[in-house]
């Protein structure tokens, strides 16, 4: 497989809204022996950091980035299906992430790569109020957050939970870890507003939380801002 034109050629598929195509496509890639796993990280991940960044930018249409999404999405459904599962749990993780469809579909692709894995994931989604999360870490005492996939509208917040979590001192433990979305477009944000670590892609994602744990506290720092202002 020839990743960039892989890349380009589902890019435009998708993107036209010709769903036969697209899944004939991916139908072809995986009859040649590609890994389902392998087709969300290298392909469908960054097809949809594509879509995100051309519409950021209105270099493509709200028709096309329609098309595209709701397509990819359904790619990326098919595809879950047919991944290894791991047999062995591997820990707890609540993920969340940005406001859109298109980082919605960038979670779900690191979601889904998590739970075959084998960690339990609880998929917040966006618009959850930091006195929710906060009630949800008690809830199901996870052993990692993840804040994925997320707007640059959404930092601010995110610096404001890890502050919070610090201040109340009551999950010593738990990991935060940062990825995607304006995490991916402003680097080292993520440390910056206090994770532990940060991972660019899905299958990134999934190695950071099977990597030994690092019990260095998370510490913000005031140059945040002015990668919020360069990612914007």
């Amino acid at each position: 497989m020839h990743l960039e034109s892989t890349i380009e050629q589902l890019f435009h598929l998708v993107a036209s809204g010709d769903r036969r195509r697209a899944r004939t496509f991916v139908a072809d890639l995986l009859g040649r022996g590609v890994r389902p796993e392998r087709l969300a990280n290298d392909v469908f991940w960054p097809v949809h950091e594509m879509l995100v960044k051309l519409f950021k930018h209105a270099q493509i249409s709200r028709l096309s980035y329609n098309y595209a999404t709701r397509t990819l999405r359904q790619l990326a459904d098919q595809g879950a299906l047919a991944y290894v599962r791991a047999e062995r749990p591997a820990g707890r993780v609540l993920l969340m992430c940005g406001p859109t469809e298109g980082e919605e579909l960038g979670a779900q692709l690191a979601v889904d790569l998590l739970e075959a894995a084998g960690h339990e994931v609880f998929f917040g989604g966006a618009g959850v109020s930091n006195d929710e999360v906060i009630g949800e870490l008690a809830r199901t005492k996870p052993s990692a957050l993840v804040m994925w996939a997320s707007a640059a509208a959404d930092a601010p917040a995110i610096r404001g939970l890890i502050d919070q979590l610090r201040e109340i001192g009551g999950h010593p433990n738990l990991r935060i870890i940062c990825g995607g979305g304006v995490f991916n477009r402003a680097d080292g944000l993520a440390q910056e507003i206090g994770a532990h670590a940060t991972a660019c892609t899905p299958a990134a994602l999934v190695a950071a939380l099977n990597a030994p744990t690092d019990p260095t506290p998370a510490v913000a720092s005031r140059p945040a801002v002015r990668r919020l202002r360069q990612a914007a």
